[in-house]
């Protein structure tokens, strides 16, 4: 199977596309496709990559899980496209930005703009079946985007990841934290930002801080 991506994500992940594992995971989420109502649409699953090349990384933000609904998944973490109502956890991620950086709550869930400035809106998952959270977890997805983490970590310097909620502080055994930036908190899910681990952890502020410090151009969140 030719993947569609990036070039220069294809060129640092072509050893991993050419596993067993990774042939596994596509046949899998082929058949998914051909028998059931997945998301997001399959030019769309690499859509992280391609909207964030390699060479213009700055910034990692790990999601879990694709939306699940009708229209909303397009292949960015926590992205919904135009006209999609931002789902809670967007919500919330919207209502910090605005207390971090005096940024107006957006009218637009899309956040194809972080992308393009370097932000890899990378979901552990890349694919869903309709109505089913977590459907096509632990069918080779983690496998493969822990090795995107563990890339990332090894060839690049001074990349900042986020890391929201517990199962993303799980990958922070993959980052070599003496080259990288790792800003941790709770999830901005409503369940966790509640309860004051979410709001208040001013990361967007912080990784434009550091993104300075480095001298990289901050992101326009």
């Amino acid at each position: 199977m030719e993947i569609q991506i990036e070039g220069g994500w294809k060129e640092v992940l072509t050893p991993v596309f050419n596993t067993q594992e990774f042939r596994t995971l596509v046949d899998f989420v082929k058949q998914e496709y051909k028998t059931k109502q997945c998301f997001p649409l399959g030019k769309h699953i690499f859509e992280a990559f391609n909207q964030c090349h390699f060479k213009d990384l700055k910034v990692v933000l790990l999601g879990q899980d694709p939306y699940h609904d009708v229209g909303q998944a397009h292949g960015l973490c926590f992205s919904v496209p135009e006209g999609i109502p931002p789902p809670p956890s967007l919500k919330n991620i919207f209502l910090e930005l605005e207390k971090d950086l005096g940024i107006h709550y957006p009218k637009s869930g899309n956040l194809l703009h972080w992308a393009s400035q370097g932000v890899l809106l990378l979901n552990a998952t890349l694919t869903v079946e309709a109505h089913k959270a977590g459907s096509h977890q632990g069918k080779g997805w983690e496998i493969f985007t822990d090795k995107v983490i563990q890339i990332i970590s090894a060839q690049k310097k001074d990349i900042v990841f986020l890391l929201w909620g517990n199962y993303a502080k799980q990958k922070k055994k993959l980052i070599d934290i003496s080259k990288h930036k790792i800003l941790e908190s709770g999830h901005p899910s409503p369940l966790s930002a509640n309860r004051g681990y979410w709001f208040g952890n001013k990361h967007f502020s912080q990784c434009n801080a550091y993104l300075e410090k480095i001298e990289k151009d901050p992101i326009k969140w």
